[in-house]
């Protein structure tokens, strides 16, 4: 017979390899497209490209990177993604902050509203009635301000504040400290952890936001980089973005995908420098003792 410790090794090992490959395949369509923003038009419209470049050039980045209006887009997605996390954050924390007082009066109430509203969403023509009521049509707020606070990110905090020894915020309130200052001055630089992993949830939604955009935003000035990408692949407007350089070199298909991976490096260049954060604010707003 094979021993527990055997058969526990055989898992391990076949459960590393299902993941191994479940990765692998995963990664595929995006060397693909990595691959095909560093071949030539010629081969990527015979389909020769697979996960190595053909007839390697880098004409497809100079036609992303020369124009002005994708440049525009990355600068208002880079806007949005910033003053919106530095809002969500802001918001999000004080709010749970105030949840996570057990003596707060309605307490229950308002956490009740608040796992209501992660059930049951809000529908779009109301939502847009709203917005629209706010003045926010047609700006840059309209991406913002609307999801200013996610449910399941407070409730991260929430969980996260209540694993604060209440030791440390009575010692503050001894040596004088009120609430705010207990907040900005106690908690906050012990919620680095969890700031960063809801910081990294909500960064990602303002980097990848596209519905927001299409459903508030008239002006194409100021469409994020996610609907001009839409329009490069969609519209095929790649065409307007070629300059005059020989198909041979260059097609549409490929400044695609040079724009695709222009809109993703960002986020997969960011992810590596605060996963040892994200995966201890992880644990440590699941770990309510």
């Amino acid at each position: 017979m094979i021993g527990m410790g055997t058969a526990r090794k055989w898992f391990v090992s076949i459960n590393y390899i299902v993941l191994v490959l479940t990765g692998l395949v995963m990664m595929l369509p995006f060397v693909n497209i990595l691959a095909g923003s560093f071949s030539g038009g010629k081969a990527i419209l015979q389909g020769s490209v697979t996960i190595f470049p053909v007839d390697f050039t880098l004409a497809n980045y100079a036609s992303v990177l020369n124009n002005i209006a994708i440049w525009k887009s990355f600068g208002i997605t880079v806007y949005v993604t910033v003053l919106g996390t530095t809002l969500n954050l802001l918001f999000t924390s004080t709010m749970a902050y105030g949840l996570a007082k057990k003596e707060l009066k309605g307490r229950s109430f308002f956490i009740l509203l608040v796992l209501f509203s992660m059930i049951f969403t809000a529908p779009i023509i109301p939502s847009y009635l709203l917005v629209k009521s706010f003045g926010m049509l047609n700006t840059l707020w309209a991406l913002m301000i609307p999801g200013l606070i996610g449910a399941f990110n407070l409730i991260i905090m929430i969980s996260f504040f209540q694993s604060i020894p209440e030791g440390l915020t009575e010692a503050a309130k001894i040596d004088g400290c009120n609430e705010y200052r207990t907040y900005w001055s106690i908690v906050l630089p012990l919620s680095l952890p969890s700031l960063t992993t809801i910081g990294l949830f909500y960064a990602v939604g303002h980097w990848n936001g596209y519905f927001s955009a299409v459903m508030y935003l008239r002006d194409p000035g100021l469409y994020p980089l996610q609907v001009k990408l839409r329009q490069l692949i969609v519209d095929n407007d790649a065409a307007n973005v070629m300059q005059s350089v020989q198909m041979t070199l260059q097609s549409a298909e490929g400044i695609k995908m040079a724009t695709i991976i222009v809109a993703t490096v960002p986020v997969l260049l960011i992810y590596p420098m605060i996963q040892k954060h994200f995966t201890k604010g992880a644990m440590l707003g699941s770990l309510k003792g």
